[in-house]
């Protein structure tokens, strides 16, 4: 849950519908406080009569602020919120005659309510700084007016869009380019940064006047890419919140966004914002190409490892001697280890292991040590989640030994019995135990001090790999068996403390 509808949760009486269209206005908002060259306030009614309370504000970056200091929390009553009561209750804009003063500044304050459904919910200020107040320019007027239909469309609730018509993540902004069309499609303004996009396209003639669905054909390198953006501009103009589109032309790549300006039921056009994108599609571009390849390096170890595996469990058929059979077994399972990592990231879109998968995978080519007649159930509990790469290959490497160890030794002649592992994140750190109730750790057991390598390659990847800790003890005197703790540090600040 968020900020925003925690408070209007606990101070106000709107219901989740009406919480929910707030939260649309605000994250749209910026455009309208961009157009407006003005602040705006969000003002809610509290449950006292008469008081407002000023749940959201958010600032221009096309003007100056009104204010320097956040209104957040802010509550007016009594004749301070006479206009705020005056739009709410009689559901119409109210622009003040005379600018009020903050200190030194001079604002202009205008209320206009929020319609949801057919009623009011609460209240836009729209609070503009006048200090650097002279005659408008043609970009400021055009700015202006549709900021002007936007207004209209938020006291009729057509702004913003239902949710299902809107797309999450930032798009074009004002400042990156800006073309106003009529109800026909044709171009009546189009900001500099506007015209610039259009001549980064490939655009040589006039912009204004043509119709916009004629130029984006003419330019457009790809004719399904023309006929999306021409679907967008039809549907704005008909009143839709359509999706943003991207054009690619003339060596440059656009994004567009299209806004329905119909303030009173009437469609006066649409509003259209554009951004040159071209730089940040081809780093795209780049880091997918990069992700492939080491998608493809990952595959290719992996078939390479398997390999290897493939070749070790051949010899070792082909060996007579038992303690050498049981070495390049050992071997066998540590390189298929690693194999599942590399086989897990060559599918990942990330350099991140979803671990759960590859530890049930471990744990049914372990649990083949056990024989055929499955007299050792070996089974996973609680999650791991997702693991760096840096971390899942020794991690493997460690889980493969110790439960390679605790199925071998601890069921040794026939014993039948069960191995448990139980993955638990918490505060940056992995807990994983490996319990057995099998035979149990043999008199005067130490990790420091034994010689088998399996455990001795558990030790150099804990402590040099993992920077973690790991403890073997008994179950208790009531419950045979192995308990192996390690606690691996997953967040970057717990292995920095620990190293």
């Amino acid at each position: 849950m968020s900020a925003l509808s925690d408070l209007l949760a606990s101070q106000t009486q709107l219901d989740e519908p009406q919480t929910a269209h707030l939260q649309q206005l605000v994250a749209e908002w910026q455009l309208l406080s961009d157009l407006s060259f003005a602040d705006l306030l969000l003002w809610v009614p509290t449950a006292n009569e008469g008081e407002f309370l000023c749940a959201a504000q958010c600032r221009p970056t096309t003007g100056a602020t009104a204010y320097l200091l956040d209104r957040v929390g802010e509550r007016l009553n009594g004749n301070r919120a006479a206009a705020l009561q005056i739009a709410l209750t009689e559901s119409r804009i109210l622009r003040e005659s005379d600018p009020d003063w903050e200190g030194d500044t001079p604002i202009r304050r205008e209320a206009i309510p929020i319609l949801f459904g057919d009623r009011p919910v609460a209240v836009l200020g729209r609070d503009g700084n006048l200090t650097s107040l002279r005659s408008p320019s043609q970009l400021e007027l055009a700015y202006l007016q549709s900021a002007a239909d936007l207004a209209s469309m938020v006291a009729t609730g057509k702004f913003p869009g239902p949710a299902k018509e809107r797309e999450e993540g930032a798009g074009p902004r004002v400042g990156d380019g800006m073309v106003r069309l009529d109800a026909e499609g044709r171009v009546l303004y189009a900001s500099p940064n506007g015209s610039s996009a259009f001549r980064r396209l490939g655009l040589t003639g006039n912009l204004l006047g043509a119709r916009f669905g004629d130029v984006v054909t003419e330019l457009a390198r790809d004719p399904f890419e023309a006929a999306d953006l021409n679907q967008m501009t039809a549907e704005a103009l008909s009143g839709v919140h359509p999706l943003s589109r991207e054009l690619d032309g003339g060596g440059a790549i656009v994004q567009f966004r299209a806004i329905p300006l119909h303030p009173r039921g009437e469609s006066l056009g649409a509003l259209v914002l554009l951004q040159d994108v071209t730089e940040l599609r081809r780093r795209d571009r780049q880091i997918l190409s990069r992700d492939a390849t080491i998608r493809e390096i990952h595959h290719r170890v992996k078939n390479n490892l398997q390999t290897v595996a493939a070749l070790l469990r051949l010899q070792s058929r082909r060996v007579a001697n038992p303690e050498a059979r049981t070495a390049l077994e050992e071997s066998m399972r540590r390189v298929s280890s690693i194999a599942l990592v590399h086989e897990t990231l060559s599918s990942a879109i990330d350099e991140e292991v979803a671990f759960d998968e590859v530890v049930d995978r471990l744990l049914a080519m372990l649990s083949d040590v056990a024989g055929s007649d499955a007299r050792v159930l070996v089974r996973r509990g609680g999650s791991f989640g997702q693991l760096p790469a840096e971390l899942a290959t020794p991690l493997v490497m460690v889980l493969t030994e110790l439960v390679g160890n605790a199925v071998e030794h601890g069921f040794a002649g026939n014993r039948c019995g069960s191995v448990q592992v139980l993955g638990e994140r918490a505060r940056g750190v992995l807990t994983v135990r490996i319990l057995d109730d099998g035979a149990g750790l043999p008199e005067k057991f130490s990790l420091d001090s034994s010689d088998r390598l399996g455990l001795q390659i558990v030790r150099t990847l804990v402590e040099a790999e993992l920077n973690a800790t790991l403890e073997l003890s008994g179950r208790g005197s009531t419950q045979p068996g192995t308990a192996v703790t390690l606690r691996v540090p997953i967040s970057r600040r717990e292995r920095g403390s620990l190293s």
